[in-house]
């Protein structure tokens, strides 16, 4: 009936190391990029609505193959 625990923890240290310290890498660059975009949001201020509409249009533009 529970001759498939053993089986449970057979994963080694070493690679629970390296899946955390991916993790951490992943988290960090995340991190990163979340201060430069509101590094970027905050130089661009009042443009911010600007920039939006002109990003719909480019997609709307690029959708209807008049781009």
């Amino acid at each position: 009936m529970f001759d498939g625990l053993d089986d449970r923890a057979d994963i080694e240290a070493e690679s629970l190391l390296l899946i955390v310290l991916g993790l951490v890498v992943v988290w960090i660059a995340l991190e990163v990029v979340s201060e430069l975009l509101g590094l970027l949001g905050w130089l661009l201020g009042p443009f911010k609505p600007v920039l939006g509409l002109a990003i719909v249009v480019i997609i709307v533009l690029w959708l209807t193959d008049r781009l």
